[in-house]
């Protein structure tokens, strides 16, 4: 019955050998990786008029003009990153995520850092992507008979949440189908509505009225304040949302079909040319219609409202179906690299092995589904609210940006020192091995990717490549410092403290499985199987056909040494089983032990541990003789103190534990 739910949701199972065709086209590719940073469009100018808000709240309403020129140094950083990062998925056709690159170049502790970020960051793109997208039907509801529903940001959120993990979990194409339609309507509305409205105010409009202060909407933990080069910093670093998700194309090169590094390359330019255009021309029109932040109505929303009138007035909720849409698919692009990168840190031993696992459906199901809960906490635990969360957003993306900039100048450096740089590294990784014996974890040693000789990285092109990384290790350095100022006593404070926190339970998580590397591996030990003198116990809670089974197994494990072990509750009870043991001379000693306070476990691990102790060279087993009902139910219909007895046991060494079952027909 599972198995049938689990196939209807996640659909039928595939072969290894299928994941190459699992791969995506330049097109489908731009919807998976870029949804993230193409719906950053639809709240990023708004963060930064909840910003300026305060200062027009103190008086200055002039302070919403500083809206274009902070778009356009975020744009121009949005240049930067995109041309480092096109360097980096060249050297890295493999995948160079920020946990790669600066694993590789920078050290281990670097590498989890930049780990530790984007996994923090994936989360916060899903919540904030969710809430804005629920933000953006609330919007549009206003006025309506379903104004209602603003008050189930929360219930609706995790609608959402639960319908992308699912459609995650069928697998890498079929997500991809899913969410290519809603990316190109959501572009192709976007785009018109920036066109129609910049007509629309040459038309009709003029200069727009600035607004009043009574009805402007504040950022969270701001409070009316003089304009300030800080709180101009304050809105840069609030825009700069719009840069989440750049760095997904990079993360995932193996994702696109052959030549990966190529194509991926070209739908990195043109998602930062479509996000760059889109952006830009939000602010400006926020700017000449004169908007600003609203409890209730998004920025998009009112002015889309306002140009989209008469004949057009069906424009706008196309505008925000499609808003909506994006914002909600966008946290695909989390789905899409959080599961992933979670695979590289298990495969590392940096995480749990069960993240390394891929699912009947070729995807990392484990990091799916952890992601869709952690993001589901968040989303309840701000209330669904897009500018509560934005504090915490893209400090730790924008670290794991410098550290992987960093990484790619270290990456310069070490091609022009050394001509075999790849035989190096591949001699550093066979020493590295020695000291990690598999022991079967069910995992593969990460291998760091190859250097690749293409166009882009041309050995002889080494010092262009590295001012390109230097420049943008140093320009995401800089908005790094802005983010953690201005955002920590709003927020920030709580990703600058998990981040280390996180890095410590990887650091923890790896001695684990070295320590367990070490102590099962086979380097020091006689290859010879010695024999093994069994003393077996069986307790027992009556004489039936599982008791039966049970003592007959026992027997042929050690046909002399088997003890049934009886629980004495009460006097006549035992007397009676006592009396048709010996009438049915199984061949078994019994053992009965006193309980006078009716407990059951107690006085059986005391029998258990004393027996143990004394016979330290024979391997002690207890058989736990148990029937399994016909149906699942039947189960809450009686006593499960096997699984008690068999959780004490469990990390009681030299003692082995089997269960064995005996079904019941009906």
């Amino acid at each position: 019955m599972l198995n049938k739910l689990k196939r209807l949701i996640v659909g039928k199972a595939l072969r290894s050998e299928q994941a190459v065709h699992e791969r995506l086209t330049k097109k489908v590719a731009l919807a998976v990786f870029s949804s993230d940073a193409l719906s950053s469009t639809a709240y990023a100018t708004e963060e930064i008029l909840l910003v300026l808000a305060t200062a027009v709240a103190f008086g200055q309403a002039n302070a919403f003009g500083y809206v274009i020129p902070v778009s356009i140094g975020i744009a121009v950083l949005l240049a930067i990153v995109t041309i480092s990062y096109r360097q980096t998925i060249h050297a890295y056709p493999t995948g160079g995520g920020a946990y790669i690159v600066a694993k590789e170049n920078l050290g281990t502790v670097p590498g989890l850092v930049a780990g530790a970020s984007l996994l923090v960051d994936y989360v916060l793109t899903v919540s904030v992507s969710i809430s804005a997208g629920v933000a953006a039907i609330t919007s549009a509801a206003q006025g309506t008979s379903f104004a209602w529903i603003s008050e189930h940001k929360v219930a609706i959120g995790l609608f959402f949440i639960g319908l992308i993990c699912v459609a995650n979990l069928r697998g890498v194409r079929e997500s991809g189908a899913l969410f290519a339609a809603p990316t190109y309507a959501f572009l192709v509305s976007f785009l018109f509505m920036i066109g129609y409205g910049l007509i629309y105010y040459l038309l009709y409009d003029g200069v727009a009225t600035p607004p009043h202060d009574d009805s402007v909407k504040l950022a969270e933990g701001y409070a009316p304040q003089a304009l300030t080069v800080f709180l101009l910093l304050g809105a840069f670093s609030n825009g700069c949302s719009a840069l989440t998700g750049v760095e997904a194309i990079s993360n995932g090169v193996q994702a696109f079909k052959r030549p990966e590094a190529k194509n991926a390359s070209k739908t990195l330019l043109a998602m930062a040319l479509l996000l760059g255009a889109m952006f830009i021309g939000t602010s400006v029109l926020a700017y000449l219609f004169g908007v600003h932040p609203h409890e209730d109505e998004t920025v998009i929303s009112q002015f889309a409202r306002h140009i989209f009138t008469g004949g057009m007035g069906w424009f706008y909720y196309v505008v925000q179906a499609s808003t909506a849409a994006i914002l909600i698919l966008a946290a695909n692009t989390a789905f899409a690299d959080f599961p992933r990168l979670s695979s590289l840190l298990a495969r590392d031993r940096f995480l749990p092995r069960q993240f390394a696992n891929r699912g009947d459906k070729l995807v990392f199901s484990n990091g799916i589904i952890i992601l869709a809960i952690f993001a589901s906490l968040l989303v309840i635990g701000f209330g669904g609210d897009t500018s509560r969360l934005i504090p915490l957003y893209a400090v730790g993306v924008f670290l794991s940006f410098t550290l992987s900039q960093a990484g790619m100048v270290r990456h310069w450096i070490k091609v022009r020192r050394h001509e075999f740089y790849d035989d190096a590294i591949h001699a550093s990784e066979v020493e590295s091995d020695k000291t990690l014996p598999d022991v079967g974890l069910a995992m593969e040693q990460s291998k760091s990717p190859r250097f690749v000789t293409d166009e882009v990285t041309e050995r002889k092109n080494w010092k262009k490549s590295l001012v390109i990384n230097a420049v943008g290790a140093v320009a995401t350095a800089v908005v790094l410092t802005v983010f953690v100022v201005t955002k920590f006593v709003h927020g920030a404070w709580l990703v600058v403290v998990m981040i280390p926190l996180l890095v410590m339970i990887f650091m923890a998580i790896h001695r684990h499985y070295l320590a367990v590397a070490r102590q099962l591996s086979m380097e020091e030990i006689d290859d010879k199987l010695k024999p093994i003198n069994h003393r077996v116990i069986v307790p027992i809670s009556g004489i039936h056909r599982g008791v039966l089974h049970a003592l007959q197994y026992a027997k042929s494990i050690a046909n002399d040494d088997v003890t049934a072990v009886f629980i004495d509750f009460e006097e006549e009870a035992t007397a009676k089983l006592k009396e048709r043991w010996d009438r049915l001379d199984l061949g078994v000693k019994l053992v009965v032990l006193p309980s006078p306070y009716r407990e059951l476990t107690r006085p059986l691990l005391r029998y258990i541990y004393r027996i143990d102790r004394k016979n330290d060279d024979d391997v002690l087993t207890v058989v736990l003789p148990e029937f399994v009902p016909a149906r699942w139910w039947q189960h809450l219909l009686h006593n499960q103190s096997s699984l008690l007895l068999k959780g004490r046991l469990l990390f009681k060494p030299g003692i082995i534990v089997t269960n064995v079952p005996y079904h019941l027909k009906q």
